[in-house]
């Protein structure tokens, strides 16, 4: 079962059909909406300020979720997959969005909504990311518009694929 901690009279809230890996950690001020997944070694630590999660969001292998002491919360909207070993920190994510592994996302960042982060982007302090863009390098720039078939195919695509995964996990833990 995965490690679920009160601290400062905070506990982790969870929506429906959401799914924890065993080693998994959640602490604090957490609230996450339904089909949403937190996978092997990822942490989502709402100790200093809160952290706020939609519906559909995956939390991969290794990421990282926190937030910065009385200035700087976690946002993030519906259906936004945060790719393997990425940190978000204290920033805001919209809609639609797939953060791409290893990479950072800092303290007032806003990312809009249809966009990308690229693997191993670094997004500094205060950078508005643009909707339906992806972003690269360190630190992160704009490289390109975002395609509706594009938003469809591989952000929409991800999200659905991380709800049939946490599923197959169920469905384990049942037999």
């Amino acid at each position: 079962m995965a490690l679920i901690k009160s601290i400062r009279g905070f506990y982790p809230t969870f929506g429906a059909n959401c799914y924890l890996a065993e080693n998994a950690t959640i602490i604090g001020d957490v609230i996450m909406g339904d089909h949403c997944s937190v996978w092997f070694n990822a942490v989502i630590r709402g100790d200093v300020h809160h952290i706020r999660i939609g519906h559909h969001v995956n939390v991969q292998d290794g990421a990282i979720i926190h937030c910065t002491y009385e200035t700087a919360p976690t946002n993030i909207g519906n259906n936004v997959s945060i790719a393997h070993n990425a940190i978000v920190h204290g920033c805001t994510i919209e809609d639609n969005v797939l953060v791409g592994m290893n990479s950072v996302i800092m303290d007032n960042a806003v990312v809009g909504k249809n966009s990308v982060i690229a693997a191993g982007a670094v997004v500094l302090e205060n950078t508005v990311i643009e909707p339906g863009s992806v972003y690269a390098g360190i630190p992160a720039k704009k490289v390109k518009d975002i395609s509706q078939e594009l938003t469809a195919g591989l952000l929409e695509r991800i999200s659905r694929n991380y709800i049939k995964y946490a599923e197959w996990y169920r469905n384990e833990e049942t037999k």
